[in-house]
């Protein structure tokens, strides 16, 4: 099928990882790297279960969003992160992110004018067409996606079925368990 592209939803890998570990860790100066720690360990499991060619991991950026003003009840549920204090806030832990990603030579973008999501999507339904593509990321609106080429995967696990190895989730919608 030719070359396969990973596309991971970085801004859900990295509120898994930060909320996710048993404990704030911090390094030598005393700054909390819980977060970075379990991004990169998350981010080499998925690469080593997926063996893709290329990867890319997309993160949401701070902006207003567009949506918002169309639905004033969209994502209104969520706290301000530029309102909460560093030890709860995920995106303290960002320019450490990028540096890893950097360090690793991995591509990585944040999201200017749209959602991560958005970008998720159009990358996968372009490259989709004439490549494997593996989504990672746990958002279930990446299912409608789904196709012959374009899967995604769970490295945590969930609801795996032992029959066949598949992730079931929804109804009819299936993941690709590596």
């Amino acid at each position: 099928m030719g070359r396969r592209l990973l596309i991971v939803d970085g801004s859900n890998l990295l509120f898994q990882m930060f909320f996710g570990m048993p404990s704030r860790i911090v390094n030598q100066q005393g700054k909390a790297i819980q977060g970075t720690l379990g991004f990169v360990g998350a981010l080499r499991k998925i690469i080593l279960m997926t063996a893709p060619a290329c990867v890319a991991v997309l993160f949401d950026g701070e902006h207003e969003n567009a949506r918002a003003a169309l639905d004033p009840a969209y994502k209104s549920n969520r706290a301000d992160y530029g309102q909460v204090p560093e030890e709860e806030n995920p995106f303290s832990q960002i320019g450490d992110v990028y540096k890893a990603l950097d360090y690793m030579g991995i591509k990585h973008r944040e999201a200017v004018h749209c959602e991560a999501d958005d970008l998720i999507a159009g990358y996968a339904l372009t490259y989709g067409q004439h490549t494997e593509v593996v989504i990672s990321s746990f958002d279930s609106d990446f299912f409608q996606l789904l196709t012959d080429r374009v899967r995604e995967t769970d490295h945590c696990n969930r609801k795996q079925d032992q029959k066949d190895n598949r992730i079931r989730e929804k109804g009819q919608k299936w993941c690709i368990r590596y």
